[in-house]
């Protein structure tokens, strides 16, 4: 039997915490984004386009520094330019674009017109605002850009490119798996989208990931924490780094599950609770919602729309809320008018928690983000009376 410690934690209770830890006691298996594996495929083809040659396996940089290698699936040089393609290896995540294979296309581009993007088969194409991501544009997120640009200079300084290209990147049979994602819902039409933060995708599975972030509450209190931070993803840990200085055994990876960190700390309390995560799964937390995944609760824009009123919006700018294509541009339309609408969905979020924590002796405070990490919303520690 496991020797008791002083503040209930067994003597069991031992390793690593924080996301890393959390991963490896949940028993998963990583993947890759498909931010990832078009990095990889781009430096594969721009190599070859300067070299003559494909990488095979391709190694990349991933944000975090890992290195992973990838087998190509195809390659092709010719006409100038040079394609590469990469199988997603999603882990043991049920991702949809499992096995999809993600192609690269590297043209040289103009003296000094940098790197280009284009939207090949399968990416879809921004129709709507809301999105980290012009009109028109193709779909290829923020982070995935910035990693394809990092490898293109890095491969281009290696073998005396100018590093002035044109990337296309296309996905096999992407419109047809686009229909099982909220592509077409958020206005991005014609196929998938490139994501990803980490470059690794997080496994999910809803039994052995809150088992995870129970062994990380274990951890913990086992150090002596007295403030820990529940985060919705890598972005939102960077900011309660940043804010808190919080040690990595601190750190939960929350994820979608809400519920479970708030009902274990209910058993198993710490002095202080930091919420973080995007302004539209926090908005799902404040209007009651325990499960912040997309297929089991959503963004509610009458809700949006009305805690908008109480901050003193016009009855303009609450049809605006009501009306916005997604919570991102919902809480920037606000900001725009000086309604604290991030602050108010910060606070609603810091009640839910503490109606689900009861009695248990646990400040609760909470910071709405941005995909770009900027804090859109937040609210001053409290506890229940």
């Amino acid at each position: 039997m496991a020797e008791s410690t002083g503040n209930g934690v067994t003597g069991a209770v031992t390793g690593e915490g924080g996301r890393s830890g959390q991963l490896r006691s949940s028993g998963l298996r990583p993947g890759w984004t498909t931010g990832a594996c078009a990095t990889a495929a781009t430096t594969a083809a721009y190599t070859a386009l300067l070299t003559g040659a494909f990488p095979d396996p391709v190694r990349i940089t991933l944000p975090k520094g890992q290195q992973p290698a990838f087998a190509l699936a195809g390659e092709r040089l010719a006409d100038g330019s040079a394609m590469a393609a990469v199988v997603k290896d999603a882990g043991d995540d049920p991702d949809v674009t499992h096995g999809a294979v993600v192609r690269s296309t590297v043209r040289p581009g103009a003296p000094g017109s940098g790197v280009v993007f284009r939207g090949g088969d399968g990416v879809g194409t921004v129709t709507k605002p809301g999105l980290p991501l012009a009109v028109g544009e193709p779909a290829i997120n923020p982070v995935p850009r910035e990693m394809m640009r990092s490898a293109v200079a890095a491969v281009a300084a290696a073998h005396g490119g100018s590093g002035d290209v044109e990337i296309e990147i296309a996905i096999d049979n992407g419109a047809e798996l686009a229909r099982s994602t909220w592509n077409p819902r958020l206005g991005i039409l014609g196929g998938l989208s490139v994501l990803g933060t980490t470059g690794v995708v997080v496994p999910y599975s809803c039994s052995a990931w809150i088992e995870s972030i129970r062994r990380g509450v274990d951890v913990a209190r086992a150090a002596g924490r007295t403030h820990v931070a529940g985060c919705t993803g890598s972005t939102s840990e960077k900011v309660a780094i940043a804010e808190y200085g919080l040690p990595e055994d601190a750190l939960l990876d929350m994820g979608d599950f809400a519920g479970a960190v708030l009902k274990y700390l209910r058993r198993h309390p710490v002095p202080r609770l930091t919420i973080a995560g995007g302004f539209a799964k926090l908005s799902k937390l404040a209007a009651g919602h325990l499960d912040l995944h997309s297929s089991r609760s959503q963004v509610d824009k009458g809700y949006l729309a009305e805690l908008a009123r109480t901050g003193g919006a016009d009855a303009e700018l609450v049809a605006a809320v009501a009306g916005a294509n997604t919570g991102l541009q919902a809480v920037q339309s606000c900001r725009a008018a000086g309604v604290p609408l991030g602050d108010l969905v910060a606070e609603a979020a810091r009640t839910t928690a503490l109606e689900v924590l009861r009695e248990a002796p646990v400040a609760v405070d909470v910071i709405c983000i941005d995909r770009a990490g900027t804090v859109v919303g937040r609210c001053a520690p409290a506890a229940n009376r």
